[in-house]
């Protein structure tokens, strides 16, 4: 089956049924898409008519919430390497979708990345309906969304998990119980790398915001404590990528992506806001920003809060729940950025050394030391030790990370250094193989 760089799936089953599907839709999805996987939820969807299908508002409710964490903590689970993003332009409160003359698509939408292909789970009778559903899926794509030319469609067809009866009555009851939605909702968080935990707050933030939804981003000041900061993506680089997350899921709402140098921000300050969406971990930081409010003479916001993500593949010195930190320690070890040829002065002494073993190697790397000492000497006219000193007291972290290529850290135990040098070692032998491969001449 070809692969597609961007494809959009759209969701049919009935709502408190798709947490039980997520996992074998995803798992085929993953087989189709290789980077960007839009999720646009319809459900009850009938693609099997034959007529001109619309899409249609359906109401924020609890069972969405639910969905929304089911789907991200699969995604990080089973497809780690797509980007998943569940799009909200089509939910809306009855109220409000009775209020406009169009439907939730007067034009398409569009997104960051055009899709390449549309996948759904609308399950077919027999083979003869494929044709039909296929070419129905596609106009309603287009309908949507602004999509390639020549899009694609695939049917998936995953190992359904049957739903018991009384799950079924249980379900359907509660899919039912409106959620609670605010003019103006608040968050805050470094959103370093972006990951699922980030999305499942914003993407609950998004459903849950009328109006305004203002984030706040950690700078500076709260940044100086967290574990392995140096690796913290740029200010400017996370809001540009939260600016392009928040526009594709929901391009109606005002957004207001403010830095935070201190833990309130606006939220103790803006008398607009109306509700603040927290995690079970900053809890209390919610409840700190409506004692400050009480103090500020302003109204108490209503706190929503939401579950950690666990993640399922957290190494021995890793977070149990889905995390940035996480992510930074994982970087350790890998290539953040190619090496220039011309200035990969080891390579080349390592190429030209017989028999490819790196004795020869660590004889010379002593020698490089002693000249760089010797050169600072002559040049600056100072004592030996001056400059070993001067060698010593170089760049802080963070402008040697700007430089460097491969990052390794010994925060933790011996053993979990040595795992970083292996792996570090490893990928090295990997690059150097592939580049001998592609220098080595035809025969």
């Amino acid at each position: 089956m070809s692969m597609f760089s961007t494809g959009i799936l759209v969701l049919t089953s009935p709502l408190h049924v798709l947490p039980l599907r997520i996992a074998p839709v995803l798992t085929s999805a993953a087989q189709v898409v290789e980077r960007t996987l839009y999720v646009h939820l319809h459900p009850g969807l009938n693609l099997g008519t034959g007529g001109q299908v619309r899409p249609a508002y359906i109401p924020p409710v609890v069972d969405l919430c639910t969905l929304i964490s089911c789907l991200y903590s699969n995604a990080a689970d089973i497809c780690a390497h797509l980007d998943v993003r569940v799009l909200l332009s089509n939910v809306r409160a009855q109220s409000a979708a009775l209020s406009g003359n169009n439907g939730p698509f007067p034009t398409p939408q569009t997104l960051s990345h055009s899709p390449e292909v549309v996948l759904t789970d609308f399950p077919i009778q027999d083979s003869g309906q494929s044709s039909l559903v296929t070419q129905c899926l596609q106009k309603y794509a287009g309908h949507c969304y602004i999509c390639k030319p020549c899009l694609s469609s695939v049917l998936l067809y995953p190992r359904l998990k049957e739903v018991e009866e009384d799950d079924d009555r249980r379900g359907r009851a509660a899919q039912l119980k409106p959620l609670e939605t605010f003019s103006d909702v608040v968050v805050g968080g470094t959103f370093d790398r972006l990951h699922g935990a980030h999305k499942t707050l914003l993407n609950i933030s998004c459903l849950m915001a009328n109006r305004r939804f203002v984030i706040g981003v950690c700078d500076q000041e709260l940044l100086k404590n967290k574990v392995l900061k140096e690796l913290i993506e740029p200010y400017d680089q996370r809001v540009q990528k939260l600016q392009d997350f928040l526009n594709d899921v929901k391009p109606s709402l005002e957004y207001e992506i403010v830095p935070l140098s201190d833990p309130f921000g606006p939220s103790v300050s803006d008398p607009e806001l109306q509700c603040i969406v927290v995690s079970e971990e900053t809890r209390k930081g919610g409840e700190a920003v409506n004692r400050k409010r009480v103090e500020n003479r302003l109204a108490e916001l209503v706190l929503y809060e939401i579950q950690l993500l666990k993640d399922a593949h957290h190494a021995d010195i890793e977070e149990e729940k889905i995390s940035s930190s996480s992510l930074r320690t994982r970087l350790l070890g890998t290539l953040l950025k190619a090496p220039s040829v011309r200035k990969s002065c080891s390579l080349k002494l390592y190429d030209r050394n017989e028999p490819k073993s790196t004795s020869r190697l660590q004889q010379l790397l002593p020698l490089f030391w002693s000249q760089a000492v010797k050169r600072i000497v002559q040049r600056d006219g100072v004592k030996e030790e001056d400059a070993l000193r001067r060698l010593k007291s170089q760049w802080l972290n963070a402008k040697l990370i700007e430089h460097a290529n491969v990052v390794l850290c010994t925060l933790w135990e011996p053993d979990v250094t040595q795992r970083q040098v292996l792996k570090t070692w490893t990928l090295l032998q990997q690059r150097i193989q592939k580049r001998l491969e592609e220098i080595r001449p035809s025969p």
